[in-house]
């Protein structure tokens, strides 16, 4: 592409950079801005800016939130007997979505891939097991994408609370080995959280 203003050229190439976005789309997202009132700018790109230096991730399930603790762990509603652990933050969003659980999340931020230098060092699993220790968790809801390092990463969480009173299972396979959590329409999820099943049945524990 051939830009008669650098200013452009450089705002195309930002928005380049976001997943999925190629020059041609980024390009129409630019002149889009470039077209709207200049108030209208500042707020979208300020809402952008306090997004990245406001958000905070949840001292208890590693959420995104705007304070210390997200609004989903101080909600008293909220079964606090039951955590659901998930990859990552759009999982959450995916599980909240089928609006059939009501208890509390946990955010691996990633799972075991030790091909890809993914060991328990990188993730949320040692604050897991504390929670499982010095709360009343009764249940861990493994809600994990169904894949080989999804199951390596249940097993292995499996093994760190074996001696613990807690009760682990997993949802339902509805999903389809090896398919990806957050791309599962909202039914399928739900009735998967709504029919999980020990891990026993997936897992053969040791």
């Amino acid at each position: 592409m051939i830009f008669s203003s650098k200013l452009i050229e450089d705002a195309v190439q930002e928005f380049s950079r976001l997943p999925g976005i190629g020059k041609k789309t980024a390009l129409r997202m630019v002149l889009q801005l470039l077209s709207m009132d200049k108030p209208e700018v500042d707020e979208f790109t300020g809402a952008v800016s306090r997004m990245r230096h406001g958000v905070k991730f949840c001292k208890e399930c590693h959420n995104v939130s705007d304070s210390d603790i997200c609004v989903i762990c101080v909600n008293p509603g909220r079964n606090r007997r039951q955590v659901c652990v998930v990859e990552s933050l759009r999982d959450v969003i995916a599980v909240e979505s089928t609006g059939q659980y009501a208890g509390l999340y946990h955010v691996l931020g990633g799972i075991l891939s030790p091909l890809d230098g993914v060991g328990p060092e990188q993730l949320n699993i040692t604050s897991l097991c504390e929670r499982v220790k010095n709360n009343e968790v009764t249940e861990l809801i493994m809600a994990l994408s169904p894949t080989i390092e999804g199951d390596t990463t249940v097993y292995y969480i499996a093994r760190q609370v074996k001696e613990l009173p807690v009760t682990i299972t997993t949802i339902a396979r509805g999903i389809a080995f090896g398919g990806e959590l957050e791309y599962a329409d909202e039914m399928t999820l739900a009735k998967s959280i709504a029919k999980r099943l020990p891990i026993e049945n997936y897992v053969t524990m040791k």
